[in-house]
């Protein structure tokens, strides 16, 4: 059966708006579309294809995998699942896992683990949720409500309730809002969607003391900020603060759906039987190819790399930037890169999206005024280089435009 992008239109509801042209095939940092043409990928499938396209290690593992076993569903455990929660407890704060199938699932589960905790050790009163404005956490009715962009939860009916919400860095809005209430506090320690916003770092740290004054929990959702994105295993590590439940997706699996919750074994117990599950969370496909991402990106050498290859962007966009002058700042951490547009250019960041395509790099936005880059960690400096040479011919069509 031959399908092209007009088939797209005709049997999808159209809540996207793809690309023009469909990709078909990719190998590392390089896609090809239906008619053969190639791409550099900077999007990363949004900063989930840590390790490129069909990475040889991933392949094996999802082949050995799939000759064994696919699905128990939770009424058994499996190894996989088992060995890669061994892993994440064994080299972050936490002490329990619990695996889902997306990020939005894993905050949903932390949300929930929050509201749990808190009823049973303090009581009904302890309930407020504090999120951040323009932080992203999910589509879920949940998650989309503690995100702080309206414009993602308004118009389905009455949202969840006690959920607050005040500027990132802003440190005084935040101790103002905070009190004996509040259950849970969601951040992201770099924000994604809302711009690539980095954390002052004592804004987080003034946020972790206020929590743990109020007996609220903290929750760093690093499902972009994670596995390896900054340069850290998980961007706390370089934050000097550490959370009390961690939510990880995205680059988690590599490709490969997967999304998991990491806490305590004091705050875990809360989540007796019954109160909460997934049926494919944890599923052996899912683990045995997360497993394998993480022992490929949990190397000295590729988080060194991570930041060598930021330093490779930020050089190349200064010397673009000095000639087209289009960007005010380049923002983010290790290869999840911001290039804000100046007021110039500003609320177009979608035009320089679309001209990218044209130019045959893969890239993103986060929002109307930042094009966001989320390649794959272990993208080879030619392709950085390549693919900022089809960037820069992009910007000057749209300059050249204007």
């Amino acid at each position: 059966m031959h399908v092209t992008r007009e088939t797209f239109d005709q049997v999808m509801v159209p809540n996207y708006n793809p690309a023009q042209m469909v990709p078909v095939r990719g190998v590392g940092s390089r896609v090809w579309d239906q008619a053969g043409n190639e791409y550099i990928d900077f999007a990363g499938g949004i900063a989930v294809n840590a390790l490129g396209h069909c990475h040889p290690e991933l392949v094996s593992a999802l082949t050995e995998q799939g000759q064994k076993l696919w699905h128990l569903s939770n009424v058994f455990t499996n190894e996989p699942a088992l060995r890669l929660a061994s892993k994440l407890t064994e080299h972050t704060f936490a002490e329990r896992v619990y695996f889902a199938n997306s990020g939005a699932e894993a905050n949903e589960a932390a949300l929930k683990l929050a509201r749990r905790y808190a009823l049973e050790k303090f009581g009904e009163h302890k309930q407020k949720i504090i999120a951040f404005t323009q932080g992203f956490h999910g589509r879920t009715f949940f998650t989309v409500t503690v995100g702080g962009q309206p414009a993602y939860s308004d118009g389905f009916g009455p949202k969840p309730g006690a959920v607050e919400h005040c500027n990132y860095n802003d440190l005084a809005a935040f101790e103002a809002l905070i009190d004996d209430d509040t259950c849970a506090v969601m951040m992201e320690p770099l924000q994604g969607e809302g711009g690539i916003i980095s954390p002052d770092p004592d804004f987080v740290k003034g946020v972790r003391e206020l929590c743990t004054k109020h007996n609220a929990l903290l929750i760093f959702d690093e499902v972009q900020s994670g596995m390896g994105r900054t340069g850290h295993l998980y961007a706390y590590m370089g934050l000097d603060v550490v959370p009390d439940i961690l939510t990880t997706a995205k680059s988690l699996g590599g490709g490969f759906p997967i999304g998991a919750m990491l806490t305590t074994t004091e705050i875990a117990q809360h989540l007796k039987p019954g109160t909460h599950g997934s049926t494919y969370g944890g599923n052996p496909l899912a683990c045995a190819v997360a497993e394998r991402t993480f022992d490929v990106i949990n190397d000295p050498v590729v988080l060194e790399g991570v930041k060598q290859k930021e330093q490779q962007f930020r050089d190349i966009l200064a010397t673009i930037n000095a000639k087209h002058h289009v960007f005010s700042e380049i923002r983010g951490k290790g290869l999840l890169l911001g290039c804000a547009l100046n007021d110039d250019f500003t609320g177009q960041a979608r035009q320089f999206l679309d001209a990218s395509t044209t130019e045959h790099l893969m890239c993103l936005v986060a929002g109307a005024n930042v094009v966001r880059f989320a390649p794959s960690l272990v993208i080879p400096e030619a392709d950085i280089s390549e693919g900022l040479s089809r960037f820069e011919r992009a910007i000057a069509s749209v300059v050249a435009a204007k």
